[in-house]
Order: structure tokens, then sequence, then C-alpha cells
């Protein structure tokens, strides 16, 4: 019974140890999980992932801030601008996709992103329609940027006298936001009706959407996941110099393929950035209890290189790094897009400006995603709106303002998985740690068994440390002990039992055979048997122990020692 015991358990340990290794190695419940994921978020009608891509459950926020003048006149001596910081105004933005239409095979998606705000007055500093705000004149700074491609000079010259325009304005923020009529621009439009006769800075952008898209479902390969292949029928834009910086790549950064690797390079196609950017992986997070991934936009994202000197418009116009010249794509005005306080860009743009306090905490670009399902758990877009300045000789409103990129406001859009849903996002990813785990169970049931193995053999449960010797009685067990003298051979009174075996076993950790016959010179036949000074049974005064039967290394470490040579041998094959 004892020796079945000891077979079985140490069968059953190499059983299990075999099986997890071998079920590591192939990836076996990985690549279930992996199938379960790719064939699910899809992109379907009527799926939960359609319906969240549809309308996304988490709440979105955007907050303003604006940067007020406190020293226009200097401003225009000559000195350096004193900006204020003034903010956050914060809006709920409700997003939902609309005009959807499946193409025919199932793989591409056509909608339109809408968007609307909702002001939200408890997160916020004012009320925008009382607050004031001075800043520049964006579109008389656009009306001389105009001028100066003979393009109305004669009328804008005569507009900005008539109205008497200054370099700077003061309006309320919802009118800086949400637009005004501009006088300027109102009789600009009647000679070019495409430019709009109101401004502002997120005019038009209420309740509407920034063009069509032609999203890829995911149904060929889980990779293209909500790609974008065409915007407002381009799959190419064509406003810069090279075919590089005109592709359209990414997702709309509303989400992200499933499986994501922290090794990969994620795009994103900003339609308010007049371009493609892409993120980075940076560092390890958790959201909620959810596991995640950093991405942060890298600075060489606005990086004065080689890479990107299809972006400097005109070709070798590069204004420096950390910015982007998009005049191209908003009718010419002088807008430029930075990240806020001017973080990652060159020093200049910073010290030109007093008030600027770039910080990676406030003014970092990230999106924390689950790497399992490409959900994002929190994110924050922050940009910042500038204005390029200078003086015209021609107008005098100009003064003798520096050559600059002046700070006008800058938004910062986040998101935050809620609770709720993140409990049910939670009880997914812990059922997939649970069947990706499975081999490691087995592996330490394989250790548990193998340790129960070791423990039998130092007990004595085995037969390497087994000696029987028959005297016409039950055989007696020894065990093998670790003192100098192991076996005890005592004398017992009486010759009138004979031995019925031929050999006694005893040795370290392997059997070492001694006949019978050999004992007689001790006077031990019939007389005798084996024992071990630590067992309370029939123990007498030791004789000698010939000092080739003793030794030094007990069978149980040896035990010990070779099961745990074979488990590390085994789990260093499974992590290779």
């Amino acid at each position: 019974m004892g020796r079945c015991c000891f077979y079985t358990v140490g069968t059953l340990s190499l059983l299990l140890l075999v099986t997890s290794v071998t079920l590591l190695v192939a990836r076996v419940f990985q690549k279930a999980v992996d199938q379960t994921i790719e064939k699910n978020i899809v992109l379907r009608n009527g799926s939960e992932t359609f319906d969240s891509w549809k309308k996304p459950p988490l709440p979105v926020y955007i907050q303003f801030y604006f940067f007020n003048v406190t020293n226009p006149e200097e401003i225009l001596r000559g000195e350096t601008p004193r900006l204020e910081e003034v903010g956050p105004y914060t809006y709920r933005e409700l997003r939902n996709k609309a005009d959807i239409q499946f193409g025919d095979n199932g793989t591409t998606i056509s909608a339109v992103s809408n968007k609307a705000y909702v002001f939200e007055r408890n997160q916020s500093v004012g009320d925008p329609k009382i607050d004031l705000i001075r800043t520049l004149n964006i579109p008389a700074v656009t009306a001389m940027e105009w001028a100066q491609l003979r393009f109305l000079r004669e009328l804008i010259e005569a507009l900005l006298k008539a109205y008497q325009q200054t370099l700077f304005v003061t309006h309320t923020v919802d009118e800086l936001l949400w637009g005004y009529k501009d006088e300027i621009l109102s009789l600009v439009s009647v000679f070019k009706p495409e430019i709009s006769p109101y401004f502002g800075l997120y005019y038009g952008k209420n309740g509407t959407n920034d063009g069509d898209y032609v999203f890829l479902t995911g149904e060929d390969n889980y990779l293209n996941f909500t790609k974008i292949v065409e915007w407002n029928g381009k799959t190419y834009l064509d406003w810069w110099a090279t075919d590089k910086c005109n592709m359209i790549n990414g997702t709309d950064g509303d989400s992200f393929h499933p499986l994501i690797n922290k090794d990969e390079i994620l795009y994103v196609f900003a339609s308010d950035f007049c371009r493609s950017v892409y993120i980075t992986f940076s560092d390890f997070e958790s959201v909620q209890g959810l596991p995640a991934f950093r991405f942060t936009v890298p600075a060489e994202v606005l990086a004065n290189t080689s890479d990107n000197a299809g972006f400097c418009i005109p070709k070798g116009n590069c204004l420096g790094s950390g910015v982007l010249n998009i005049s191209v794509c908003k009718n010419g005005a002088p807008i430029i897009l930075s990240f806020p306080h001017f973080y990652q860009a060159e020093e200049r743009f910073v010290s030109a400006i007093d008030g600027m306090h770039p910080n990676k905490d406030y003014h970092e670009t990230f999106a924390d995603i689950n790497p399992l399902t490409g959900i994002i758990l929190r994110a924050a877009k922050r940009i910042q709106i500038n204005v390029f300045v200078r003086k015209f000789d021609d107008f005098v409103e100009t003064g003798n303002i520096r050559t600059m990129v002046f700070p006008v406001m800058y938004i910062n859009e986040s998101v935050l998985i809620d609770k709720e849903t993140a409990s049910r996002l939670k009880s997914v990813i812990n059922t997939t740690l649970i069947i990706t785990n499975i081999p490691y169970i087995i592996m330490a049931l394989g250790v548990l068994f193998g340790l129960i193995f070791t423990w039998l053999a130092c007990r004595g449960q085995g037969p390497m440390d087994e000696i029987f010797i028959s005297t016409g009685e039950s055989p007696y067990k020894c065990y093998y002990c670790s003192d100098d003298e192991p076996f005890s051979w005592i004398q017992q009174a009486g010759n009138d039992r004979a031995p019925t075996a031929e050999t006694l076993f005893f040795g370290n950790c392997g059997r070492k055979s001694t006949p019978h016959t050999d004992l007689t010179a001790a006077r031990a036949w019939g007389r005798n048997r084996v024992s071990c000074p630590h067992l309370d049974h029939n123990v007498r005064k030791p004789s000698v122990v010939p000092a080739a039967d003793r030794r030094e290394e007990t069978p149980c470490w040896h035990v010990m020692r070779t099961f745990w040579q074979e488990v590390k041998e085994l789990t260093d094959m499974a992590g290779h």
C-alpha cells in the first residue's frame, strides 16, 4: 500500500507538470481567449460593441481655459505679453454616430460623428455669458495676413480704419467660443462666400459633426477595428507637402483594437489637428482597479525633424519644435497649435510669454487603455490654440509688437470610466484571467504532489530507504538516520528465529545490498535485526557498523534536491 501510494503521487506530479508546461508553451487557453475577443469586438449591427461605438456610454467633459491679456499697451510697445489663465469653463460633451450605413461585405461602415455641448456651471469658475476676456483680435490679424497675399488689401485697410479695429478686443467667453458677428468678416464674406461673417473658436461645432467618415468594422482583421479609411470623401489629405504627412491613419480616438501590445504605435486621425498623430506606451496604470497601458503623445510628433518637414507650409517654413501651423486648413487664419503652456515645445516659446508654466501632469495628452479589450478607461486630450502675430508696416494697429506665437486658449477634453461600467468590465477580465491561468493552476497542483512525494520519501515510504529483515515475524521498517551511526545492530536473545531473506537493503538514495551470509562474522545469524537509533522499539546498545556502510548525506535531502531540479527545468521550458 505504501509503495503504491508513493509511485502514484510521483507519477501524478510528473504528469501534471508536463501537462502544464505543454499548455503554456502551446498557449492553448490564451489563444482560445484571444480568438473569442477577436470575434466579439467587431462592429456588427445589434451587438454590444456596436451600441457602445454608436453612442459612447462614458461621460466626456471638455474644459476651456482662456489667457486674459493684462498689458495690451505695453505689448504694442514691444514688451513681453503678460497673460493670466482663466478657467475652467466646463461643458458636458454629448457624442453619437449618425447616418450609419454598412458596406456590402460587412467590413466597412460609414457614419458622421455628432457632438453637442452642455454647460456645467458647478464645474466652472464663472458664467460664460457674463465673464469677459481680453485677447487678440483674431479676425483682424487674419485679415492682415490675407492682405499680405494681395487678397482684398485695399478693402481690408479701409475696413480696419472705418471700424477702428484694434489688435486686442474684449468679448464674453460665450462669444469667443460659440461665435459673434464680426464687421470685417461680414464684408469680406460678400466677396468670398466661403468666409463666414461669424467668428468663434468653436463656431459651428455645437450640435454638428466634423465630416463623413468610413471606418473598418474589424470583421476581416481585429487590428482594423474602427480604423478610418476615408474622411469627407478623401483617402488622403491635400494640405501638406508630402504623401506621408497627408495620410489618414488610425482611428478617431474614441476606440482602439483589442489585444494591444505595449510595443505598438497607435495612430489617431484628429480633424481639429488637420493631421494624423500617434501615441506610444509610457507606463502601466490602474484605473478603477482595471489594468491599463498609458499611451502618450511623444515630443517627436511636433518636433522639428525631417519626418515632419512635410508639415512646414510653405515648404521649409518651420516655426520650431512643439508647434504646428494649421493655417492651410483654416482658410488662411494664422492658427498655431501646441500643447498647453507650450509643453514639449522649445524654450523660446515659453520665455516669450509671461504666464507660461508647462507641467506634464496638467498639460500632457494621454490615454489609459485596457490592453485586453482596447477600451479607453481614462484619457485627456489637451490642445492649445495660438495665433502667429507680427508687426505689419502697413497696419498701424500692430504697433511695435514682437513676432511671436501668441496663446489664446487651451482645452482639456477628458473621459473617465464610471464604477458601474468598470465593475462589468472587471468581471469579464477576471474570467479571462482564470481561463488563461489554468496551466499555472495545473502546475501548482504538480508542485503540491511533488512536495507530497518528497515528504513520503523523507518519511521512509519509498523503496530507497527501506530496510527489511525477517526474523520469523513481520518485517521491521528502518528509517535511514542522519547521525554518524545510522544503523544499529541489536543483539536479540534466542536463536530460534531464522531469517527468511537472503539480502539486506540499505544505503544512501540507492540500494546497497549485502548478502545475509556476510553478517555471520558479526554473529548476527538468526539473532539480529535492523533498527534505527531514533525509533523507540527494541532499541539496544548499538554494535559497530562497518564504515563503508555509513553515509553522510541523507536520502531525504537527495530526493528533495533532485525533485526541485526537475521542477526548475520544467519551469525554464515553460518560460521559453
